[in-house]
């Protein structure tokens, strides 16, 4: 047999041989939800167990009904003061939003003891 065939033999093996000692892909951790996500479902829920409109609400805080829509489905970042705005037009005090998203941010929260030893805090 020819010696550079025996080489590219031995090459593919090679190869091959790396290409299955790879690790397998891990499976994507879930991400976080962002605060403006959860702020407007608390929103949203308020103002839906008061059984308000969209329009209502809109009206009271002054701005319009698409914005305050978008801000409940955590597409628009409402700043401070609209944020205190729609909650004032709820009647639902700040410190009560502010709680909730803590609750709801921590949830599904578990701990894992790490390969490491350590202990981490990761979403269930």
């Amino acid at each position: 047999m020819d010696p550079k065939q025996d080489s590219v033999v031995d090459l593919t093996a090679a190869r091959a041989t790396r290409v299955s000692r790879r690790p397998e892909p891990r499976a994507a951790e879930p991400q976080p939800r962002l605060l403006r996500q959860i702020y407007g479902e608390i929103l949203r829920d308020e103002r839906r167990d008061q059984d308000r409109s969209l329009d209502d609400v809109a009206r009271a805080v002054g701005m319009s009904k698409q914005y305050l829509s978008e801000v409940e489905r955590g597409r628009k970042e409402a700043s401070s003061e609209m944020m205190r705005s729609v909650c004032n037009a709820l009647d639902l005090p700040m410190e009560q939003l502010l709680s909730r998203g803590i609750r709801r941010m921590t949830a599904h929260r578990t701990l894992r003891v790490s390969r490491s030893g350590g202990v981490e805090l990761c979403a269930a």
